[in-house]
């Protein structure tokens, strides 16, 4: 399955008074939902069963909530006319790529999506479409990666799947090879990571400096790439760990091992003279999406930096869909939405603004893949 047919886009402009916006009930699905109640659309919930109950209680801002045995049936035939009856316009966030999977998302899944469909598995490190290869298009600078556990030659940063937490990632830093296989043996014997795993890992060298979470927009209808907000990480259990003295960190440093599992985000702000870097790299990596998986990327997608100490900008992660800390600024909207809009707005209903702009412009087909 390619672009959705001139068919469904025309059903849907048809419709155009009744369109629902739906999506995977987990990871920044609120933010989506409350922005599209505002812009006046018609939400739907797609919840697993056993983890309805958040969103049951939020009614005011979603109209219907769905809930299948697990979250990957929703490729399921009968589900998905559901979602046609509805005129439903599906947004994909993080859960929606992991536990459907990018191939069923790609071949079955037959709702129009908002964005490009194809950039979705672009922001694994594995894989012969990923980010290392976005960025390197790019130019973007990005942390030196190191092909096997024995070329390592400095401090590192290892991301690789987390055994158990199959949404997150199990990142464990070493100061040196030897580090690496003591803590990598350790956290395989606690059931940590897998051992197999290994061989899809990215290790990448430890870059020092302010972490940010830059939250984009490229908009189609207004023919712009914007920054709509900025957020940063809390993890746990690396949270809590920082706030423990040095010396009781260092006590405890052969009896805990950091996870660093993303558990919440705090909006921030970034000196207005790094603005135009981050434009920058953002505008860049737009045009390489285009080069590489046309027609690129469309709508929100994130890039997660360092800036380091000579104010360089270093890309360690993306995410090509909205990202996971927009819910920070849901219901009180973001700093830098308002220099476009008159009025702070959160990444959410920034969707559903270029919806209504689309259905008004022509331009709906331009947005939806």
């Amino acid at each position: 399955m390619g672009r959705i047919s001139s068919y469904e886009i025309e059903r849907i402009i048809k419709n155009s008074g009744k369109i629902s916006v739906s999506a995977v009930a987990s990871h920044s699905a609120l933010d989506v939902f409350d922005g599209a109640h505002d812009e006046g659309f018609k939400t739907i919930a797609i919840c697993q069963k056993g983890r309805e109950k958040t969103y049951e209680r939020f009614i005011s801002v979603i109209s219907e909530v769905i809930i299948l045995e697990k979250f990957s049936d929703i490729v399921k035939k009968e589900h998905q006319k559901k979602l046609q009856e509805k005129n439903s316009i599906f947004v994909p966030n993080r859960s929606f790529s992991v536990y459907v999977g990018y191939d069923k998302i790609e071949e079955e899944f037959e709702i129009p999506i908002f964005g490009n469909r194809f950039m979705l598995r672009y922001e694994e490190r594995t894989g012969e479409k990923n980010y290392y290869k976005l960025l390197d298009k790019a130019g973007i600078r990005r942390p030196k990666t190191f092909a096997n556990p024995d070329e390592i030659d400095r401090p590192v940063i290892v991301k690789m799947l987390h055994a158990v937490k199959k949404v997150e990632r199990g990142f464990f830093i070493a100061i040196d090879r030897e580090d690496f296989y003591r803590k990598f043996n350790r956290l395989v014997n606690d059931g940590i990571v897998n051992k197999e795993d290994i061989n899809h890992a990215s290790i990448e060298e430890l870059v020092i400096g302010s972490h940010f979470n830059v939250n984009y927009f490229n908009s189609i209808a207004f023919n712009r790439n914007e920054i709509i907000s900025i957020d940063r990480r809390i993890q746990t259990d690396l949270d809590g760990f920082l706030r423990l003295p040095a010396d009781i960190q260092l006590d405890l440093k052969e009896f805990i091992d950091v996870e660093m599992i993303e558990i919440g985000h705090e909006p921030v702000t970034i000196r207005e003279s790094m603005l135009e870097k981050l434009f920058e790299i953002g505008d860049k990596f737009v045009e390489a999406s285009r080069e590489i998986e046309s027609p690129g990327i469309i709508g929100p997608y994130t890039l997660q930096l360092i800036v380091t100490k000579n104010l360089e900008p270093i890309v360690f992660d993306v995410a090509t869909r909205i990202g996971g800390g927009t819910n920070a600024y849901m219901g009180i909207g973001s700093q830098y939405s308002k220099l476009y809009f008159g009025k702070p707005i959160s990444l959410g209903r920034r969707i559903s603004i270029e919806l209504k702009e689309c259905l008004t412009k022509g331009c709906l087909e331009e947005i939806l893949t």
